[in-house]
């Protein structure tokens, strides 16, 4: 005898019938051809409480009983079995007719015999219906584990692209330090600048994803300084008209050092990069663009990078008092800054102070 004809001698098997002698019939049919776990009643009321304490492979259920007849036994188990679960009804029953068998069917039986009935049939037709019972279970298994497999390979996608999301910010985060640093700035100028776009975009009503966003790829507005010559970069006086024009070709060069990326945040810092010195008359750099036509991300990053930058001290500069800078930022509002920004920058005015205050240089 094989594995799986043990499984199925040690199945478990429900003998259903009102008639004591019918019971024991079957009941040493089974014993005499090796099945070691059956289980007998013949109070049919009793049928779906059994199978809630035992959890039967097949049930043998003759039709014909009073108080509770077969058909009732099953509607009853319906409300017992789960619908994942199959549990073949073995109907047996003295009846003929057709429509005897179709209501049967309909109740949830899944195969007959008639009485009486050779022993080799019974046996016979119980075997078939506990293998397909045993390729069911076994299918029910496969599908568990193949899902258990598709939650662990879930989990580890996602941890994988967690840390490629940290790495890109981490790239982020240097280029932007490395920008400022070229610059004579501290890393705190970033800092305040992208938490101060991050108020602005939420205040603004851009949602959670949009403010994110630009709170991450905002640092990198000044990355293209990397390439302007230090004898511009860090001259401390004005520079001259062509001293300008080498420093204004930082903001495509910042452009060009992101580059394009299949990556939101990425696509957002290059934008950031070659928009943030546009201005919302169209006197900005480095493409002349105007009001609506510059992305929100660079008008909104306009108004945080000039705030920070008027408030911060510089090797060439004193640092401006925050009322004296947010008047500037008034004063250019519909010229250097978009109005619609410039008031809800003056709304959270509080917030752009309080993350002044914590980030400090």
């Amino acid at each position: 005898m094989n594995i799986q004809e043990n499984k199925t001698k040690s199945s478990r098997i429900l003998v259903v019938d009102d008639n004591a002698v019918n019971v024991r019939l079957l009941e040493d049919i089974l014993a005499q051809s090796g099945y070691s776990n059956v289980f007998s009643t013949t109070d049919p009321t009793e049928v779906a409480p059994l199978h809630v304490k035992w959890n039967f492979d097949i049930i043998l259920l003759d039709i014909r009983m009073p108080k509770l007849d077969g058909f009732g036994v099953m509607r009853q188990l319906k409300e017992v079995i789960p619908p994942e679960d199959y549990v073949p009804i073995l109907a047996i029953t003295a009846e003929t007719d057709m429509e005897t068998r179709l209501r049967a069917l309909k109740e949830g039986a899944k195969d007959f015999i008639n009485k009486p009935y050779s022993q080799l049939e019974a046996l016979n037709r119980i075997a078939n219906l506990l293998e397909v019972r045993a390729l069911y279970t076994e299918r029910q298994r496969q599908n568990v584990l193949l899902e258990v497999k598709v939650r662990e390979r879930t989990l580890q996608l996602e941890a994988q692209n967690l840390t490629l999301e940290d790495t890109r910010l981490e790239i982020i985060r240097r280029l932007g330090r490395a920008g400022e640093y070229r610059d004579n700035e501290t890393g705190m100028h970033v800092i305040r600048m992208s938490k101060g776009c991050k108020e602005i975009a939420l205040a603004a009503g851009l949602g959670e994803e949009f403010a994110e966003n630009i709170h991450r790829a905002s640092p990198m507005h000044d990355v293209g300084k990397i390439g302007v010559p230090d004898n511009v970069l860090l001259k401390p006086g004005k520079l001259d008209a062509d001293e300008w024009d080498i420093m204004k070709t930082h903001a495509a060069m910042g452009a060009d050092i992101i580059g394009d990326a299949e990556f939101d945040i990425l696509n957002m810092a290059r934008t950031i990069a070659i928009t943030h010195h546009e201005k919302f008359d169209g006197s900005g750099y480095p493409n002349g663009l105007a009001g609506e036509d510059i992305p929100t991300e660079g008008r909104i990053a306009a108004i945080s990078d000039v705030f920070d930058a008027l408030t911060s001290e510089r090797p060439y500069k004193e640092a401006w008092p925050v009322e004296q800078a947010q008047q500037y930022i008034n004063d250019n509002s519909g010229t250097h800054f978009d109005p619609t920004l410039v008031r809800i920058f003056n709304d959270i005015f509080g917030e752009i102070l309080t993350i002044r205050n914590a980030y400090a240089d």
